[in-house]
């Protein structure tokens, strides 16, 4: 059972290694559900990481209904990943009528390889999920990222399961969202997969003594910039504990 850990720094990365993670998921922003990280970001984890590394590419938050610019942004930051050699990439790009926008994630496949691509959970916001899963197979994606059309992956198990069965070995079906050591088990055993994505999140605080808290640097959020999310070795440990 292959644990794949979706963080946002090089330090939540090292620490998802420590754990006992098989892969990393690295991304930027996931506040806003991941971004594509930075090139220092990613050639750093390449450095002190020995598991594989895929890379988020993904040039904003909200929908993914792309514009020209933003495809050519991820063309080069494939480019980017790729020469940074990194083992994999993960996309994801949807028409207005949402289904998979073929000819972008076409482009971007052809442009990554030889490494793995994943489509991301741009996935469950398709208005089929089987046909899109087809679609998936024939571009010749590795994996999807899923969970389930549901907010949880736990909630979306049923189509998770159905989606492997569907799959029949074609392509991976990754489930992701709200998986923790006291669900994992439960759900593997539910859908039959072979590798789960989770956070294996912990709150940390600033140690800045000095805060000025009446001046946001950015959109109100919480945890604000003295509290964040970061992947700890004990959170990751205990999922794959779980797991096996």
């Amino acid at each position: 059972m292959l644990v794949e850990a979706c963080v946002d720094s090089v330090e939540s990365a090292v620490a998802a290694e420590m754990g006992g993670a098989g892969r990393i998921e690295l991304c930027d922003n996931l506040v806003e559900g991941g971004t594509t990280p930075s090139i220092g970001a990613t050639t750093l984890a390449r450095d002190c990481l020995a598991i594989p590394i895929h890379v988020m590419i993904r040039p904003r938050g909200g929908d993914f209904l792309y514009s020209t610019r933003e495809v050519e942004t991820m063309l080069r930051d494939v480019v980017a990943a790729r020469e940074a050699g990194v083992a994999g990439i993960v996309i994801g790009a949807l028409r207005a009528d949402g289904t998979v926008d073929e000819a972008t994630t076409r482009q971007l496949v052809e442009r990554a390889r030889p490494m793995a691509v994943t489509f991301h959970r741009a996935f469950d916001l398709t208005r089929d999920a089987f046909a899109a899963l087809e679609t998936l197979i024939g571009l010749g994606v590795e994996r999807v990222l899923t969970s389930g059309q549901e907010a949880t992956a736990p909630e979306g198990q049923e189509l998770i399961a159905e989606l492997v069965y569907r799959a029949a070995g074609r392509i991976g079906v990754l489930p992701g969202a709200g998986i923790r050591d006291d669900n994992a088990a439960a759900l593997i055993a539910a859908t039959g997969v072979s590798e789960i994505h989770v956070r294996g999140a912990a709150t940390v605080e600033s140690e800045m003594t000095w805060r000025r808290r009446e001046i946001p640097m950015g959109r109100v959020y919480d945890p604000d910039e003295y509290h964040w999310e970061v992947t700890t070795a004990a959170a990751i440990a205990s999922i794959v504990e779980a797991v096996r």
